[in-house]
């Protein structure tokens, strides 16, 4: 099923089987990408990133670095790029059309409460099956340099037997229910803050009674 948003023909996309997901390609335009890219080349230095027990990660599920970036900017907020432009999810005529989808999406234009991690995965990296099933929803936005110089990365749910590539500035959204991991990435003669690896921007998105 396809529905489109009018403001820039966004087009999601959602897929039934095997578990409700919505993927939309080319979520962000240019300028965007642009402000996204200029965090993204700040953080591939070293002494940025930082491992799972500091970020909130699952201990001993990953070795890739990565940041929570809704405590680093929590009183200025507008000095990160990528919390500035990912308030697009949040854009009330996406949220309106994907809810209409129905099912695990219903609640969907309820979502008001959100946490921003962005990881970069490098030769090596990945994160083992999981789920985040205290959160509502899941959306994953990708991005890699190009030409793409690394094998594997992708978003992999062994338990239905499915994968999803992670195309460049995709985004794929889901329930936080659904068990997922990250595979391995192999990428030869490219030093880690060279940045030739995969990066994931993930907002974990509940729907909080506006009352607690």
């Amino acid at each position: 099923m396809k529905r489109c948003m009018e403001k820039e023909r966004i087009e999601a996309i959602f897929n039934e089987y095997p578990f409700p997901h919505v993927i939309i390609e080319n979520f962000y335009n240019e300028e965007e990408l642009k402000l996204i890219w200029q965090e993204l080349e700040f953080y591939t230095h070293p002494n940025k990133l930082v491992p799972a027990k500091d970020y909130g990660g699952i201990v001993g599920s990953t070795n890739a670095l990565a940041l929570q970036l809704d405590g680093i900017y929590s009183k200025r907020r507008e000095l990160s790029n990528i919390l500035t432009v990912n308030r697009k999810l949040f854009d009330k005529e996406l949220l309106d059309s994907i809810s209409e989808i129905g099912g695990s999406f219903t609640i969907f234009n309820k979502s008001n409460d959100d946490i921003t991690k962005v990881r970069y995965y490098h030769n090596g990296e990945y994160y083992k099956p999981h789920t985040d099933y205290t959160m509502n929803f899941l959306a994953f936005s990708y991005f890699f340099r190009e030409p793409k110089k690394f094998t594997g990365g992708n978003l992999v749910f062994p338990k239905y037997k499915y994968e999803y590539e992670c195309g460049n500035n995709s985004t794929i959204i889901m329930p936080g229910w659904v068990e997922h991991g990250v595979s391995e990435v192999c990428i030869d003669d490219s030093d880690y803050y060279d940045g030739w690896g995969r990066y994931a921007i993930t907002s974990f998105i509940n729907c909080k009674d506006k009352g607690s």
